[in-house]
């Protein structure tokens, strides 16, 4: 992708926005403090269908999913991105243990497919070692 544009840094800015609206905030909160899941089993305690850490964790992982989105289909400049949202990779590194039973269980190969790819070009951004340093210390 080439140089990054107003509509860019307008994109941007406009997901910081909706990551500052209250419910919104609260996920996070929840999801940085509890998530570390490693098995559905984990899963399952931890976010009941119905409950509300369920609807935090879906709305937190949906989030940066949707946001990775727009870095796979040309709309975000990843490179302008990758500067100033590194919970991205937070996201990532808390789903990746129990993404392919996740795959499984819901019957779609593909879920999370944007997160995924855009967690990899991100880890490519800082560097192998940085990137296995910070995902080190999220895992713990």
């Amino acid at each position: 992708m080439g140089q990054a544009t107003y509509d860019d840094v307008n994109l941007i800015l406009k997901l910081y926005e909706i990551r500052r609206e209250e419910k919104m905030r609260a996920a996070r909160s929840w999801f940085g403090a509890n998530f570390k899941v490693k098995t559905m089993e984990d899963w399952a305690k931890l976010c009941p269908m119905g409950s509300e850490a369920n609807a935090f964790a879906r709305q937190v992982i949906s989030y940066w999913d949707m946001t990775a989105s727009f870095i796979t289909s040309g709309v975000l400049n990843p490179e302008l991105f990758f500067h100033s949202n590194r919970e991205l990779l937070m996201v990532w590194v808390r789903v990746q243990p129990i993404l392919e039973e996740w795959r499984k269980a819901y019957g779609d190969p593909g879920y999370l497919r944007n997160l995924e790819k855009v967690a990899g070009m991100y880890a490519d951004h800082l560097g192998a070692h940085v990137y296995e340093s910070y995902a080190a210390r999220l895992r713990a």
